[in-house]
């Protein structure tokens, strides 16, 4: 089992306001910690426009910074969203961070969510498509010597030479955020690992862990090879106190789905325009759709609906592993069951708005120290 942070980038605020100079210090702060105990992973979403909910807009600049401030640890894009920029950006700022890195680099990709899609100027509607067409050039750009070109139906690319390549030979590994099943069956087609975000318990992914497994056998990769492997996301906590790490574990994954945002509102009035517009959800986007109408289940198929985390007892909560959370033991246990449905990698969200930096920098601490080397035989 290896063991990844995921980083929305929060820290507790005032009234919704973000020290950011403090939390760009936090968080490398955290994150050098993280590499000396001896975390594999760190990942860095690409969020816009959700005030407090996330501070990582360019991630790129932060990851490119701890590339030099790191040694061993990996660092992912987790992910970059391709409806937002043209492949030719995204091959040549990667590449040019996997150099800097020294080959640490991993990319994973998305679509996000139609809020910050229309305030980009992207149709929600296109962004499969979109993504689906990206992911063939990017890696066809790391691979090809010389120029290369491109005609398809959303980019066109006239015959160029394209630098730097990849330091990592043939290119970093590429993964796919999955929410819905459908998401697991296109990273399967594509050869590409999976960054599953269900919230519910893992017990209820094995299901879609075996049938990926299985479809990525007939898998017609993307890239130069077949990247066969899946991160569990879930929230870590690690403390001295086991009941007292479980509470504030099962309070903070309460508030990270909660509906205390600033944008709330705001997201609400623009997906009721849309739905009037378009007459209807695509299938494609149902997932972003659900909660604004009702549903809030959790797609990933995990058996707990996000708007009963909060309603859930914290023991039972790290008992079935929706939570990573207690003292050292507990941990170990709660990793376990994503071990169990056969992950490779348990996804941990640590920094959130509900946990201040020093007892995010106690939990990395523990996990370095008693959790990590329990699954390191």
């Amino acid at each position: 089992m290896d063991f990844g942070l995921l980083y929305e980038m929060q820290r507790p605020n005032d009234e919704f306001k973000i020290d950011y100079d403090a939390l760009i210090e936090e968080t490398f702060e955290q994150i050098v910690l993280a590499d000396e105990v001896g975390f594999d992973y760190v990942w860095f979403v690409e969020h816009h426009f959700l005030t407090t909910f996330s501070g990582s807009s360019a991630p790129e600049v932060i990851i490119s910074a701890l590339a030099r401030m790191t040694k061993n640890i990996r660092l992912g894009f987790g992910v970059v969203i391709l409806p937002h920029h043209h492949p030719v950006q995204v091959a040549e700022r990667v590449a040019m961070v996997d150099h800097v890195s020294g080959g640490r680099v991993e990319m994973g990709v998305g679509r996000s969510s139609p809020y910050e899609q229309l305030g980009l100027g992207v149709d929600p509607r296109d962004t499969r498509e979109i993504m689906e067409e990206a992911l063939q050039v990017i890696p066809m750009i790391w691979q090809t010597d010389g120029q290369i070109s491109w005609e398809g139906k959303h980019f066109n690319i006239p015959a160029r030479e394209i630098l730097p390549k990849p330091k990592q030979d043939p290119h970093p590994p590429i993964w796919m955020a999955c929410t819905q099943p459908s998401s697991y069956e296109i990273a399967a087609k594509h050869g590409i690992g999976v960054l599953s975000f269900g919230s519910g318990a893992p017990a209820g992914m094995k299901q879609h862990i075996d049938k990926y497994r299985e479809d990525i056998k007939s898998a017609v990769p993307v890239g130069g090879f077949v990247n066969n492997k899946w991160a569990n996301f879930t929230l870590g906590h690690c403390g001295d106190n086991d009941q007292e790490a479980k509470e504030l574990g099962a309070k903070a994954i309460k508030e990270f789905f909660g509906p205390n945002r600033p944008y709330t509102a705001d997201r609400a009035d623009v997906y009721e325009r849309l739905l009037e517009s378009w007459g209807g959800v695509p299938d494609h986007l149902a997932s972003n759709f659900s909660r604004f109408q009702g549903g809030d289940q959790d797609l990933g198929g995990g058996g707990v609906p996000r708007a009963q985390l909060g309603e859930l007892p914290a023991d039972l909560l790290a008992e079935r592993g929706v939570i990573v959370a207690g003292n050292p033991d507990s941990c170990i246990e709660g990793v376990k069951r994503h071990q169990e449905i056969g992950a490779d990698q348990s996804l941990l969200i640590m920094q959130c708005d509900q946990i201040p930096h020093a007892k995010v920098k106690r939990s990395i601490e523990l996990f370095g120290k008693e959790v990590i080397p329990a699954f390191k035989d």
